[in-house]
């Protein structure tokens, strides 16, 4: 059984897989390889709802860990941490819809949504790996 304080690593891993799978797919989509971007992300979608089910989950049986850093760290930490939340709330149902619209065939109206949509999603990707880098291991608290 995979030990509760796992899952922060674990969730840091999906996200940077998830990263890595939109800029695969992106660029395969450029390249006019239709199939493998699909296929990458499917994948990029599938890996973020396994980090959703981690997160809740880890998050259900732990409070939040405040960040130990100090000023200016503290609010470059913070101010990122803000917009990471902001635009996590915005990548469901943005992932959800502009999936919909490929599986539906509206590649135009997919096209316009993914423009929004990617970077968004890859932004907060990254910076879910940066969350996890800062706090567990350039500022853990204890240290």
């Amino acid at each position: 059984m995979l030990e509760l304080s796992a899952l922060p690593t674990l969730n840091a891993g999906l996200n940077a897989l998830a990263a890595l799978l939109l800029v695969t797919g992106y660029r395969f989509i450029r390249a006019g390889r239709v199939p493998a971007h699909r296929a990458c992300m499917a994948a990029a979608f599938g890996t973020s709802v396994a980090f959703l089910v981690s997160y809740t989950i880890y998050h259900f049986h732990q409070p939040a860990t405040p960040f130990p850093g100090t000023s200016p760290v503290r609010t470059f930490y913070y101010g990122m941490l803000f917009t990471h939340v902001v635009l996590a709330s915005a990548v469901p149902p943005l992932a959800i819809l502009t999936l919909w619209r490929a599986l539906r065939g509206e590649f135009d109206r997919h096209r316009r949504l993914a423009r929004w949509t990617l970077p968004i999603w890859l932004y907060v990707s990254v910076t879910g790996v940066l969350v996890y880098l800062m706090l567990y291991h350039l500022y853990p608290a204890g240290a």
